[in-house]
């Protein structure tokens, strides 16, 4: 086989419509628009019109807010944590910070940090220092016999 030999399988490829080409195309003329109208015309974006009529998402009701500048958090469990040291993949000896949680595979990335929520059982005495813990994420590791510090935000880079 030679380089200039290299094809598609067979009908892998479609050609496509080419509309306007003459009567014997079956699309000449209009081109499969139909005759006249607005629809027909070029430049034409018709989404949502509904030909005068209030559009519905213009008559539904809108409720709440978004917030532009939201933090957005990486959120763990502290059963998935547990479940880590168990497999060797943390090391509690150290401090287990956001950058070891990253690194050990547990968070894919830190986003505006790493929050901590209390579900699942966590026996391990391990030192946390994450961007937020819920009460009861707190409790557990305290009861555990480790700490949780909560440390700032980085601060984003503009």
């Amino acid at each position: 086989m030679k380089l200039h030999e290299l094809r598609d399988n067979e009908g892998a490829t479609k050609s496509r419509k080419r509309v306007g080409r003459g009567p014997g195309s079956g699309k000449g003329k209009t081109g499969g628009r139909g005759i006249k109208g607005q629809k027909s015309r070029s430049g034409v974006a018709l989404n949502a019109y509904e030909g005068g009529q209030m559009p519905l998402y213009q008559r539904l009701p809108k409720r709440g807010f978004n917030k532009p500048n939201a933090k957005k958090y990486a959120v763990i469990n502290l059963g998935l944590v547990q479940k880590f040291i168990d497999a060797g993949k943390i090391d509690i000896k150290a401090e287990i910070t956001e950058d070891a949680l990253v690194a050990s595979g547990l968070v894919r990335r830190k986003l505006d940090g790493v929050r901590v929520l209390a579900k699942g059982e966590f026996t391990a005495k391990a030192n946390l220092s994450v961007t937020g813990a819920s009460k009861g994420a707190v409790e557990a590791v305290e009861k555990a016999g480790g700490k949780v510090t909560i440390i700032a935000p980085a601060a984003a880079a503009e």
